[in-house]
């Protein structure tokens, strides 16, 4: 069951990155979830170095924060290695 929720929590962190980032119209629903779920791979390696951690397999506000964040973060990669500038 905790897999089905990481999913959830994915999407909608790489929906809401996506949304942030202005790339909501050249990503689909898979694209948000793996930028989600990666996403939140990235935050909690951010957030265990201050402290912070949170689980996406049992949903909490903590955890879909970092997962947002991450999606982010790593959003903005792309858009470096892709434009070589940030959006």
């Amino acid at each position: 069951m905790g897999w089905i929720i990481a999913l959830i929590v994915g999407g909608i962190a790489g929906w809401l990155a996506s949304m942030l980032m202005n790339r909501d119209a050249s990503m689909g629903v898979l694209m948000n979830i793996i930028v989600g779920c990666v996403g939140s791979v990235v935050g909690n390696l951010v957030a265990n170095r201050f402290g912070y951690g949170g689980s996406v397999q049992e949903f909490s506000l903590n955890g879909l924060i970092i997962a947002f964040l991450g999606a982010v973060i790593l959003l903005a990669i792309v858009n470096l290695v892709q434009r070589g500038r940030l959006r």
